[in-house]
């Protein structure tokens, strides 16, 4: 009988965050099931990748809804219906709401590109690289009503020296890789 945590990933674009647990998974280092990923971009590459693995996929897009309510309602019950554990946010571009912060208190994580609190919200990187810090990197939270404010359960950071946005941005893409499966499997442990 499989007792691996039951998850979605939620991802508004490529999907190389999801690419990297899928990865992690079929690699043994992450023991849980990836059983939907939910996308508000139907368009997104997301949905390919997740077709090309066999991973059933949803989208929708949130304008056709009254009320952000409505679609996570509708979320809540489909993941529900599934026997979804987690939700792993991997590029999903919108706030959480009270509907799944409450129907999954405490089992929300999200990966964001920089060292928390500093930067939090679209273009991490960009502000990062406009600030001029000193370090950047990558924080594995979970998520709350806020933005990108939630409890940190890991980060890892790096000197950003004489690097380009390019550069920066691919060592962030590195440290993703291997810093979110190794934080989910530490928290599905528990």
């Amino acid at each position: 009988m499989n007792t691996n945590p039951k998850f979605a990933v939620f991802a508004s674009g490529n999907g190389s965050n999801f690419q990297a647990i899928a990865d992690a998974i079929g690699d043994g280092i992450l023991q849980a099931e990836i059983v939907l990923v939910v996308s508000d971009k139907p368009q997104a590459y997301v949905i390919e990748r997740a077709r090309s693995m066999g991973v059933a996929s949803f989208s929708f897009i949130p304008s056709e809804f009254d009320s952000k309510q409505l679609y996570e309602q509708m979320l809540k019950e489909k993941l529900q219906e599934l026997g979804i554990d987690w939700i792993v946010l991997a590029g999903y571009m919108r706030l959480i709401g009270p509907v799944l912060l409450t129907a999954y208190e405490k089992r929300i994580v999200n990966i964001h590109p920089s060292v928390l609190p500093a930067f939090p919200g679209k273009d991490a990187i960009g502000q990062t690289m406009a600030a001029g810090a000193e370090t950047a990197g990558v924080t594995v939270h979970y998520v709350d009503a806020g933005m990108d404010t939630g409890m940190i359960i890991t980060q890892q950071s790096f000197a950003v020296l004489e690097r380009g946005r390019e550069e920066v941005e691919q060592q962030i893409h590195q440290i993703e890789r291997e810093l979110y499966p190794a934080a989910l499997q530490q928290l599905f442990d528990q």
